[in-house]
């Protein structure tokens, strides 16, 4: 097979390599589109992850099965499928204890372009192939669908993690394609007010067709200083973070939140920083202050069907024949998973 790969430290090229062995319980897949995501630049040229060499980018895809294990009964040769960007292994305790992404270790569920190659590739390995895989109706277009494998997801788990409600005020820093995913989420569990902290005049215009009620902009000075003169010094409820550093963003989320808020951080730091944030604005330490931290949940999970059963707005959903049908197919194709909640 054929991929676009990390060579090394900030050195990507394409690589040749033999085909990837299918398990009992797994698939190949030949791959029908793909999707980047900023953390493959994180991961290439920040030295995010640690180094990588020879190691096939992505985790973004649809493709069709070209072959499958013994064991696997969901899915026969030549199925359109969804792949999402988490896979996890979903006999490993930390997945039967409700943390599947974190399967085989910390962030173990994220295998593609961390812990094995990724999708840039002509043929793919997927694991645990009834677990991690959804059923693509030959109708929907596989470049839009690829926006269901991590974008989507990615951005309601924030909301979720943070565990955002009616009534609540909510700052969501950063709104890129994620964060206006996380921005939706907060409209979709009931928040209240929502500043969406961004400056580009498209997902400032997205921003509030998504149900922003404030935008604050980082140039105008501190985020937390004009979240706090806007809300009479009270702060939010919640903070979600998609976009920033590890050396700002999380001074200035714990500093306007209020005391027993929550902050849901779906953003992908360097592991070499440290998050710094003032003792005081944590309340010494006591303030109860929660910060969540998490990549999307797997498909099995019932959790990450923001591709078959959460509606992130009528505008990607109901207003979108294909997307619909994806959801409704997905949840007849597998009725023994647990629902979302």
């Amino acid at each position: 097979m054929k991929g676009f790969a990390m060579l090394g430290p900030s050195k990507t090229g394409f690589i040749e390599k033999e085909d990837p062995k299918v398990g009992s319980r797994d698939a190949l897949v030949r791959l029908l589109a793909v999707a980047p995501c900023t953390s493959d630049l994180h991961t290439v040229f920040e030295d995010a992850l640690g180094p990588r060499e020879n190691m096939i980018l992505g985790h973004e895809a649809c493709g069709e099965i070209v072959e499958v294990g013994s064991e696997v009964k969901d899915f026969k040769v030549g199925d359109r499928v969804l792949i999402p960007a988490i896979t996890p292994n979903w006999s490993d305790v930390y997945s039967q204890a409700g943390y599947a992404t974190d399967s085989d270790g910390m962030l173990g569920g994220w295998k593609f372009s961390n812990i094995k190659d990724g999708v840039f590739s002509t043929r793919i390995h997927v694991n645990d192939a009834d677990g991690n895989l959804a059923l693509l109706p030959k109708e929907i277009d596989p470049a839009e669908a690829c926006m269901l494998s991590d974008m989507i997801p990615t951005g309601l788990h924030a909301s979720k993690m943070a565990g955002v409600t009616f009534g609540d005020a909510v700052a969501v820093i950063g709104i890129g394609p994620v964060g206006l995913m996380a921005l939706r989420g907060a409209v979709l569990h009931g928040a209240g007010r929502v500043f969406a902290v961004g400056s580009r005049e498209k997902t400032v215009e997205v921003a509030k067709k998504y149900g922003a009620t404030d935008i604050v902009d980082y140039h105008n000075g501190r985020i937390s200083d004009q979240i706090l003169e806007a809300t009479n010094g009270q702060g939010v409820d919640k903070v979600l973070i998609a976009g920033g550093n590890a050396a700002d963003t999380f001074e200035e989320a714990v500093r306007m939140l209020k005391p027993g808020g929550s902050i849901g951080n779906v953003n992908y730091l360097n592991g070499h920083d440290d998050v710094v944030f003032n003792a005081g604005d944590w309340g010494v330490g006591m303030g109860h202050k929660t910060i969540h931290g998490g990549l999307m949940p797997g498909v099995a999970d019932g959790k990450a069907s923001s591709t078959s059963r959460k509606r992130p707005d009528r505008s990607i959903t109901d207003d979108h024949p294909p997307l619909r049908r994806l959801r409704e197919d997905s949840g007849r194709h597998r009725t023994d998973a647990p629902q979302a909640g």
